[in-house]
């Protein structure tokens, strides 16, 4: 791993810190006005954040031990999935996360399929192509955009979650479980 690809990774972790840090904010601003929508935009905003903080700091811990080239990208392809679906199925398994995702697609299911199809589908794909070592020359493109592509999805819920107050729409918008 090169230099760009350590300090690129580092200041996505710092980005999507961020979003985490103004979950947990906007979660302790509204106190108890925070209905069951916000409440489940804010956990996943949180959710999502984590898991682009994790996963970009993952090929550079990897890389630290020597690991390199598409041994890297496979093996932190393969732990960014597992991490993903860690997270999909803990949602799942949560009932109040499930009513939430249940709820958005039964208000908005355009919305719910086509960021499911338009952000989590080219989010796995890459991944998917890195970890089995298709087209090996770019798998740190392929990281790189299922990592920058999680963040456009968490900026989008947190977006949804300050723009549904500030419309006076409430627990309004779509987003789809994923």
């Amino acid at each position: 791993m090169v230099s760009q690809d350590f300090d690129l990774f580092v200041a996505l972790a710092e980005i999507a810190g961020v979003f985490v840090g103004f979950g947990a904010l906007i979660s302790f601003a509204r106190g108890d006005q925070v209905d069951e929508t916000d409440l489940g935009r804010l956990r996943f905003v949180v959710t999502i954040g984590l898991v682009v903080i994790v996963a970009a700091l993952v090929p550079v811990g990897l890389g630290r031990y020597g690991v390199a080239g598409r041994a890297l990208w496979g093996w932190s392809s393969g732990i960014f999935l597992t991490i993903i679906w860690l997270a999909i199925l803990s949602s799942i398994r949560d009932p109040e996360s499930r009513r939430f995702f249940l709820s958005q697609a039964r208000e908005n299911p355009g919305a719910s399929i086509f960021l499911s199809v338009f952000l989590e589908v080219p989010i796995q794909v890459p991944l998917f192509f890195a970890a089995l070592g298709i087209l090996p020359s770019l798998g740190a493109a392929f990281y790189t955009t299922a990592l920058i592509l999680n963040l456009c999805e968490a900026a989008m819920v947190l977006a949804l979650l300050v723009f549904s107050r500030s419309a006076g729409t409430g627990g309004q918008g779509g987003r789809p479980a994923t």
